[in-house]
């Protein structure tokens, strides 16, 4: 994979960029974050991130502002053959930047599994979560396909740019309510910066709760990553 793979993927971002702005019900978003990945022992390792949600577009208008703060940890066991267990906690700080909105505690199950074809590895994973607020509790259902790989050379080298796209629908269900499908697409360009450290950007598209009420978001990431 060559570097001028970059301008169609540059393209293709440009163009859902747009065209999450030109739909109706549109909220944007940026949502940097840090993340430290710990490893433990050969198969066992910690991710504590922390990030913060910050509206850019609502309701029409152009804006910058807070929406919430998440602070998270996941717990991984890799149990051969790529494939990969994980569970997770995190805890979302609402109430700070919203008053009227509720703080919210949420719990996940995760399993992962991993293929290489080539130069390029694909992913599947399944999740399951535990959304938990004062009002109630939301549970929710989770697939997601990735792949990713390099854009110079067959491997990845330092200072090198990497390629990540994925797609993930969701199914919430609570008491009281009918479901709530969504669907997302991400695509993210990162940069190997040392041994250590990576720096992602991309878009996430978002289509939300499609069959009643649809909602396109759309947001902008960034993210720092240490491994230790």
């Amino acid at each position: 994979m060559t570097t001028y793979s970059i301008k169609p993927i540059c393209g293709g971002l440009a163009l859902l960029f747009f065209q999450s702005i030109a739909a109706q019900n549109f909220t944007g978003y940026w949502k940097p974050e840090v993340a430290i990945n710990y490893k433990v022992a050969t198969n066992y390792s910690h991710n504590f991130s922390l990030d913060v949600r910050n509206y850019t577009y609502r309701n029409d208008n152009l804006q910058l502002r807070s929406r919430h703060l998440d602070i998270a940890h996941f717990s991984k066991l890799d149990i051969g053959n790529s494939q990969s267990l994980a569970v997770g906690i995190q805890y979302r700080f609402r109430n700070v930047f919203e008053d009227q909105e509720q703080n919210e505690l949420r719990f996940t199950q995760q399993y992962n599994i991993t293929h290489q074809r080539g130069t390029v590895r694909f992913g599947d994973r399944l999740r399951t979560e535990q959304r938990i607020t004062p009002a109630r509790t939301i549970y929710r259902f989770r697939y997601r396909f990735a792949l990713d790989f390099a854009l110079q050379g067959e491997k990845l080298d330092i200072g090198e740019p990497y390629f990540v796209a994925s797609t993930e629908s969701l199914l919430s269900v609570t008491r009281g309510s009918g479901p709530e499908w969504d669907q997302r697409i991400t695509t993210n360009i990162g940069w190997l910066l040392s041994a250590h450290t990576k720096f992602q950007t991309g878009l996430e598209y978002r289509l939300e709760n499609y069959t009643q009420n649809t909602e396109n978001v759309l947001f902008l990431f960034s993210s720092l990553i240490f491994s230790l």
